[in-house]
């Protein structure tokens, strides 16, 4: 199947001939697992190029770029950074990152069920008090974004008997899920802060939550999505950010956590990294940030999803993570 004008059959056919690279700010073993994948010593040629790595390479005289297997989730940067070439196929890396991510998720919530900042607070005053606990069962989740991540974050909640509501583009079963809303308005309208504006069940679904999880890569219709609509429609709820910093209105999140709308944020993304001491986000009441960890990419998915990728185009399949460039993901 062909998407925006790549087709992988083509693709396929030309990667015997293909010069490979990798970008040199790789660990060694993805050039060491990439060159024993495809069986050729790596380094630029004079025809169609493949590239592993998080940047567009320089391409020399009488190079195209073929294919391009991002090392990272996120493309929104790659994207930004220069015109797309036509033709060129882009993958992506994600790997084990919803089973990494949805465990940093669990960890946040069983924390604030048994109390644990409470508890470490005790301890540093040396404070011996009975303090009171949760089961996470029966719980409300609001997970934006029902892909790799967001059924990752799902399937751990699930767990521990936590109900996953998950958000899409439209409201259609989704595996993993206990229910899939939409997540805007039907007629697109906006919030008075020009942020998106909640569908009707995902404002219920918000209001009812304890936990509300943004998993939403970063695209046009993303940008900003996060403001006044969506925060105004939460009651109390903890609001974590694995997603991409810049889906959220900084000022709007302030201001729901200065009313009680969010009870904590955790925020793992903020849409200017790294944070210098001078961030707002430092200043934001109930909140902590962790600086971009929650899903690290390590050498073994770079290799996996590119085999995969490769084992895909070889077959003239189109591979699972390619990107649909006017979607960003």
């Amino acid at each position: 199947m062909a998407i925006e004008g790549v087709d992988p059959r083509r693709i396929g056919r030309e990667l015997a001939g293909a010069a490979v690279t990798v970008d040199p700010g790789l660990p060694a073993p993805v050039r060491a697992g990439v060159g024993e994948l495809v069986r050729r010593p790596l380094g630029p040629g004079t025809g169609p190029r493949i590239h592993v790595g998080p940047t567009l390479p320089e391409l020399g005289p009488g190079e195209r770029l073929l294919w391009m297997h991002s090392s990272n989730a996120g493309v929104d940067a790659l994207l930004a950074s220069a015109a797309w070439p036509p033709g060129t196929l882009l993958t992506r890396t994600v790997g084990r990152m919803g089973e990494r991510i949805g465990q940093y998720v669990l960890a946040w919530v069983l924390a604030e069920l048994q109390n644990i900042p409470a508890f470490l607070d005790q301890h540093a005053s040396r404070t011996w008090n009975r303090l009171p606990t949760e089961l996470a069962d029966g719980t409300l989740a609001v997970v934006l974004g029902t892909g790799g991540i967001g059924a990752g974050i799902a399937a751990a909640l699930r767990r521990c008997g936590v109900r996953t509501v998950g958000v899409a583009r439209t409201a259609r079963p989704v595996p993993g899920f206990d229910e899939v809303v939409a997540l805007g308005a039907p007629d697109g309208s906006r919030a008075p802060d020009g942020s998106g504006a909640p569908s009707a069940e995902l404002a219920a679904a918000l209001g009812a939550a304890r936990w509300v999880v943004d998993a939403l890569p970063l695209t046009p219709a993303t940008a900003g999505l996060l403001g006044s609509g969506f925060f105004g429609a939460m009651d109390g709820a903890t609001f974590l950010n694995v997603g991409r910093g810049a889906t959220v209105r900084t000022e709007a999140l302030g201001r729901a956590l200065e009313e009680g709308r969010v009870a904590h944020a955790v925020l793992d993304v903020l849409p200017e990294e790294p944070a210098g001491p001078g961030s707002p986000a430092w200043e934001l009441p109930r909140t902590t940030l962790t600086s971009h960890s929650a899903g690290p990419t390590t050498a073994a998915d770079v290799l996996a999803d590119f085999r995969a990728a490769w084992d895909a185009l070889s077959a003239g399949r189109l591979p699972g993570l390619a990107v649909r460039l006017t979607r960003g993901y």
